[in-house]
């Protein structure tokens, strides 16, 4: 460049970003000088609240489209976190003994897979042999509406109410002019339409156990990854008192479980004896049959009924009503006594509290409520101990 020429060669890339943030004041003479910017002015605090406002409003209404979105999916979601919670010790020193396997795949398919036989098995089972005496029961209508069905030497026998009992089944099913009558009205298109409403149940049920089963599986992969970002999230919401509450739930579902086995065990060996100091047919079955039963909530009672209605049967009407009652009164004990006392050890929950959470938690979400209603009394007696200055509160580790 020559003098007094006018250079007109454009900046580079870099004296324009050195120069971006930068103010230039020209001064009197052929030097200019560069002063640096000042920062940018900070927003004024009512746009600041506002926006606060704006990502709550925004955050809050994702949720509840979210909720939205899986408001048919809770229950499976809820279950697979239980199931994931009750099995996870197991799942843990398993994994740290033999390893994840590849890509971390390998343990949690081999534990879903194990969660799956333990459902789809028994399951199976009930379903082959109801269609068994489906088949059955259908032969036995046939009979009775072409023939009749006398009536069994046992009932005229029964307490108070047998010769009303034997003289209404000879009037209605003995004769075949009124078995037909009475069993007419159980149509084959009647039959047909509530198999129909049985079966779109099964596939729904069948449905939302599958999505419980992938959802299951994802949690034993990330368990700890989502465990680790939960204690993240409750601490800067709520603080401490997040991850105690956390602690407690899951001690809790511990107890509960626990609790299940153990007390569904106790009962099926029990009845189990009883059973067979009475006479009923396949013992060992029946037992075995009342202790997977005494998980779900009047189930043991009624696989005590059959017992006892097939002890009655035999013809052994006092037998059969001594079964029933004993057997009442080992299931009223285990349920209302043993179990609360077994949850509560573990949650160090008082008796009543864990009565009242198995009960309520059962007339309000079924048998989900026997896990559920445990785990929200714990949380809220921890919370309570905690604002009153108790320090003795049980967190038993996950």
């Amino acid at each position: 460049m020559t003098a007094g020429s006018v250079d007109i060669t454009p900046p580079s890339i870099e004296q324009t970003a050195a120069t971006s943030n930068a103010q230039v004041a020209v001064m009197p003479g052929p030097q200019a000088v560069i002063m640096p910017a000042a920062a940018a002015p900070e927003p004024p605090d009512s746009i600041l609240r506002g926006q606060s406002a704006a990502r709550i409003a925004l955050s809050l209404a994702l949720i509840a489209m979210g909720a939205y979105v899986l408001e048919g999916f809770v229950r499976a979601l809820l279950w697979a976190g239980i199931l994931a919670i009750a099995t996870w010790p197991l799942y843990w020193r398993t994994q740290a003994r033999f390893g994840a396997g590849r890509h971390n795949v390998l343990m949690p398919l081999l534990f879903t897979a194990g969660a799956t036989l333990l459902f789809v098995v028994p399951l199976a089972l009930a379903a082959v042999q109801a269609g068994r005496e489906a088949e059955e029961a259908g032969r036995w209508i046939m009979q009775a509406r072409e023939h009749g069905v006398p009536a069994p030497g046992w009932l005229a026998h029964l307490p108070l109410a047998g010769q009303q009992a034997a003289g209404w089944w000879d009037a209605n099913l003995a004769q075949p002019d009124g078995a037909k009558a009475l069993l007419g009205r159980l149509d084959r298109t009647e039959m047909l339409q509530t198999g129909r409403r049985v079966g779109e149940q099964v596939l729904r049920r069948g449905l939302l156990f599958t999505f419980t089963l992938v959802t299951l599986f994802f949690l034993y992969r990330d368990g700890d990854a989502l465990v680790a970002r939960m204690q993240v999230a409750s601490r800067r919401l709520v603080g401490r008192h997040g991850e105690m509450v956390g602690r407690q739930i899951v001690a809790s579902i511990h107890g509960t479980v626990n609790g299940m086995v153990l007390v569904g065990l106790g009962e099926g060996a029990l009845l189990g004896i009883g059973y067979a100091l009475a006479g009923a047919p396949h013992p060992v079955l029946l037992g075995a049959l009342t202790a997977v039963a005494a998980v779900i909530p009047m189930g043991a009672p009624v696989i005590l009924a059959v017992a006892a209605l097939l002890v009655l049967a035999a013809g052994s009407t006092g037998i059969a009503i001594g079964l029933f009652a004993v057997g009442m009164v080992v299931i009223f004990v285990a349920d209302h006594a043993v179990r609360p006392v077994l949850i509560g050890g573990t949650t160090k929950l008082p008796f009543l509290w864990v009565l009242l959470g198995i009960l309520g938690g059962v007339e309000t979400f079924g048998l989900l409520g026997l896990f559920l209603g445990p785990a929200v009394m714990a949380a809220l007696i921890l919370l309570w101990r905690d604002w009153t200055g108790d320090a003795k509160v049980g967190t038993a580790a996950p």
